[in-house]
């Protein structure tokens, strides 16, 4: 920060959500607050805990705001929401002992509350009083929580304002301006968008750039009034007012593009008062820079289409079908874990493609008619047409296979890794986020074609694919991490590394209690952010929007 500064007040967090994920940022302010300080006014910072595990935990704080018993903080909460959790939150205002002090909790406190996230959500702006800790009401003092879904809208934007002759309002010195950006609702309230640091002793200043989610500046209607307030900073809070402008985020993006993004900066108490009266100084845009960072869902619901393939381990080593001792047995009450997996992993990806068609393969078996081993085979015996219709023809074709097949070997998944691949390079070419390809491996045994495999991988980490590996039986897995890139980044024989991760091994007997549910969770578990991370290392966004930063995050700093 360069001299003259001071930090009024914090910035509002750069947040971007997390790939499918349902994340709220709440907003907060307070009204009629006790007076603690002899002198002044109480310089309050609102708390937030959560309640986890059976104590309150501090998630965060606001900024502390000097000489002040009507706050609206700038700083923002922001947190994963949970529809089936009972999320308990407590806000505590106190009066903080000063900027020097290490925790806002060392101050008197103000009063506190507690509710659920839930509530706040359902309710989007709760308004509670604030209590003692006898429980007794502080007073007339109350909270405001505002909460808004920013998982849907993962738009941002870069904002740079500075300031020319504005009004000095000192008067042994110039004029310490901040500048206040707030948001106009459709009830005509106000919501704190932003507060700049102060700029000391200074009539033209430039402020810090600042970054706000689209969500949080205009909800998502870019011709929502924004109204930009100009204070001359008073440390014992009595700021004096020079003045304001209104604009809307559309305007903003016009007039920038246009060279003429500057605003009047009027007083209107001056402009009835004084006959020659013009403004009380400029406020100019000095930057904005949009950028986005898509997220799962965008990309899901800009069509692209999720293609489950599963690959079924026919080796000897499963034992003989028709014996109750083997994986393959097919029970007449209990399906065996091959089924378990493929029916719980494909009822979750069958809801992302629209056709319901499933291609399933088969590796490490004789097959008909010349009962030569194959390792890439369609288990519906189709090589012109290897989909099954639902989940339920996946079944059946895999039960309908097994009399006819040799069980034999060895565990090759590297052709199945690359019969999936090929699919997946005829659908990169078309320069789309159109299509993504799973690939559920099933299999009771640790891969004979370790170094072929790790080849394919690297391969395939380049195109729209993730590849999940479900160990059945009890058979000693731990070569098998070797290919989750958890344990280190997995590499060709020749030392090439993937260029992101794409695997995912998961042993069923870890699961073998669980719901089919807790299976499909963990085994698909990193799946939206393999999806997120392929089309923004690509720089492909979601069909009909605009192209997300290069590395999918916000755009560049300054």
């Amino acid at each position: 920060m360069s001299a003259g500064r001071e930090r009024g007040a914090a910035a509002a967090p750069r947040v971007v959500p997390a790939p499918c994920s349902s994340k709220v940022e709440l907003r907060v302010s307070c009204r009629h607050l006790l007076d603690r300080d002899p002198l002044t006014k109480s310089d309050p910072c609102v708390v937030l805990l959560l309640h986890s595990q059976g104590r309150w935990v501090q998630v965060d704080h606001t900024e502390v705001l000097e000489s002040c018993l009507h706050p609206v903080f700038s700083k923002a909460f922001t947190l994963e929401y949970c529809f089936a959790e009972a999320q308990r939150l407590r806000f505590e205002a106190y009066d903080s002992c000063g900027p020097g002090s290490p925790s806002c909790q060392e101050g008197a406190f103000l009063g506190g509350v507690e509710c659920t996230l839930g509530q706040i959500v359902a309710q989007k702006k709760v308004t509670r009083a604030l209590l003692l800790r006898s429980g007794r009401k502080a007073g007339k003092s109350t909270i405001t929580v505002t909460a808004e879904d920013i998982s849907a809208n993962s738009g941002y934007v870069e904002l740079s304002f500075r300031a020319q002759k504005l009004d000095d309002k000192d008067v042994f010195s110039k004029s310490d301006p901040f500048l206040e950006l707030f948001r106009v609702d459709g009830d005509q309230s106000r919501q704190l968008v932003h507060r700049t640091e102060v700029v000391k002793d200074n009539l033209s200043p430039e402020w810090e750039p600042f970054t706000v989610s689209l969500s949080s500046l205009c909800g998502g209607d870019e011709t929502r009034p924004l109204k930009g307030l100009v204070w001359d900073h008073d440390s014992r809070g009595r700021h004096d007012f020079i003045g304001e402008f209104t604009t809307t985020f559309a305007e903003m993006q016009r007039a920038f593009r246009e060279g003429q993004a500057q605003w009047e900066c009027v007083n209107a108490k001056y402009q009835r008062r004084k006959r020659h009266y013009k403004n009380s100084g400029l406020v100019i845009l000095a930057e904005l820079r949009p950028s986005r960072r898509y997220s799962f869902l965008d990309y899901i619901m800009g069509g692209c289409q999720i293609h489950f393939t599963v690959a079924i381990d026919f080796t000897a080593s499963n034992g003989d079908p028709q014996n109750s001792c083997s994986l393959h047995y097919i029970h007449p009450f209990q399906p065996n874990e091959y089924l378990q997996a493929l029916v719980a992993v494909g009822e979750v990806c069958q809801d992302y493609d629209s056709d319901k068609r499933f291609s399933a393969l088969g590796f490490g078996a004789r097959i008909p008619p010349n009962f030569e081993v194959s390792h890439d085979f369609a288990i519906n015996f189709n090589p012109e047409d290897n989909q099954c219709e639902g989940i339920q023809g996946l079944v059946e074709a895999y039960q309908r296979c097994l009399p006819r097949l040799q069980l034999y070997g060895p565990t090759n998944v590297a052709p199945v890794i690359s019969k999936v691949a090929g699919w997946a390079a005829a659908e990169e070419r078309t320069g789309e986020a159109s299509q993504y390809f799973i690939l559920l491996i099933l299999t009771d045994g640790v891969v004979t074609d370790m170094a072929d495999t790790r080849e394919a991988i690297v391969r395939a980490s380049r195109l729209p694919v993730s590849v999940v590996i479900v160990g059945v039986g009890n058979a000693d897995f731990t070569d098998m991490q070797v290919l989750d890139a958890d344990a280190g980044v997995p590499r060709s024989p020749q030392g090439e590394p993937a260029l992101r991760d794409i695997v995912r091994f998961v042993p069923f007997r870890e699961l073998k209690d669980a719901s089919p549910a807790a299976l499909a969770k963990r085994v698909l578990a990193e799946v939206p952010r393999q999806v997120v991370e392929y089309h923004s290392h690509r720089g492909l966004p979601p069909r009909g929007l605009g192209a997300p930063a290069p590395d999918g995050g916000p755009g560049p700093a300054p």
